[in-house]
């Protein structure tokens, strides 16, 4: 008996009958039109595709991968913020990103946290308010990274963060 005819015989309660090991539904044709869309090619498309240089360039939140967001810009994520019904923070820190300096444990990462400026901004109703603690804090630490967040007291986490100083880009 060979290896083959094990399969071939209905298995008791399914609708299965056999595998066909010379099904083209399971392995077609390299030279199928199938076959050639399901594969990578290095073709015109490709071409045109661009990779993130991560040398000397990390990037902090999603609004990192835009240009230095202006002081409107930052003015209208506050206000959006504030629309939301969440509550702004400031945090800054000197490195700015996660890293491996204090432990090697796996889920350790020194710089997860940044230092709070003040308290959470709970009563803010306004953007200048936070526009204000900015400028305040760029002041105190010129040469921090500096990031905006907003928290939902509701759901009790972070919704959004953005970087509005990078001490290595010379216009935020």
């Amino acid at each position: 008996m060979s290896a083959c005819s094990i399969f071939t015989s209905p298995v008791a309660g399914s609708g299965f009958n056999s595998i066909k090991p010379n099904s083209k539904a399971l392995f077609p044709g390299k030279d199928c039109i199938a076959w050639s869309k399901k594969t990578v090619s290095n073709g015109s498309k490709t071409r045109c595709m661009k990779t993130w240089n991560p040398i000397n360039n990390k990037k902090f939140e999603t609004l990192s991968y835009l240009p230095p967001l202006s002081y409107e810009s930052i003015a209208k994520e506050i206000d959006y913020m504030l629309q939301k019904g969440w509550i702004p923070c400031l945090e800054f820190d000197e490195v700015g990103f996660m890293h491996r300096e204090n432990s090697r444990i796996p889920g350790y990462y020194d710089g997860r946290y940044w230092t709070l400026w003040k308290l959470p901004m709970f009563a803010c109703n306004d953007s200048s308010q936070v526009l204000n603690e900015i400028d305040e804090c760029k002041k105190t630490y010129p040469d921090a990274y500096i990031r905006c967040l907003a928290f939902n007291n509701v759901e009790q986490g972070q919704c959004m963060a953005f970087l509005v100083q990078n001490p290595s880009s010379t216009s935020t």
